[in-house]
């Protein structure tokens, strides 16, 4: 087995094995028949898709996750509004969060990309414009996205991790899962 897996996680699925203390059941990544024994390189909210990386590697884990090794990390970010530039701007020099400042983020306005319809759709409002952002940060505070689209006034509707590193999701369909080559 490969010390590393790929998983497109799907939206509304929790980053975990197991939700015993909710009241309500909700999705795992229990459902998608990954190997035993691996576990979570990060998170990814319930309400994100995209890229998941389990390994059982604990070095490889923290190598992922942790900040210091600065692994950039690409979303696909559809978002209310049409942002100029110049809204855009205070993301690339880093915005202050209630947790403090953030890292500069690589930002770049793209055409709507090609993706898998999401369940359920995101909410379409005929006089809101909205539009698609790729952004590159290299921490990962939590929420982070949703928190700086929404400090520079547009609020995230859909958020999409296409890329950790060296490592895409694209062509895993949504809840298929493939192991990295060694």
């Amino acid at each position: 087995m490969s010390d590393l897996i790929l998983l497109n996680k799907p939206f509304d699925v929790l980053s975990q094995f197991t939700d015993a203390r909710s009241p309500t059941p909700r999705r795992t990544l229990s459902d998608f028949g990954l190997p035993s024994g691996v576990y979570p390189a990060g998170r990814l909210d319930r309400d994100s898709e995209g890229l998941l990386l389990l390994t059982s590697d604990g070095r490889l884990q923290a190598r992922i996750a942790d900040p210091r090794f600065k692994a950039p990390k690409t979303y696909l970010v559809q978002v209310e509004g049409d942002p100029t530039d110049a809204t855009l701007a205070p993301l690339r020099t880093g915005v202050t969060l209630k947790d403090g400042p953030t890292r500069p983020a690589q930002v770049r306005r793209i055409p709507a990309p090609d993706l898998w319809d999401r369940d359920p759709p995101v909410r379409f409002r005929k006089t809101v414009p909205d539009c698609w952002l790729e952004i590159i940060l290299t921490e990962g505070r939590n929420r982070q996205v949703r928190r700086m689209t929404a400090h520079v006034g547009c609020p995230t509707l859909r958020l999409v991790r296409w890329r950790i590193g060296e490592w895409c999701v694209d062509g895993i369909a949504p809840g298929q899962w493939t192991a990295a080559p060694r």
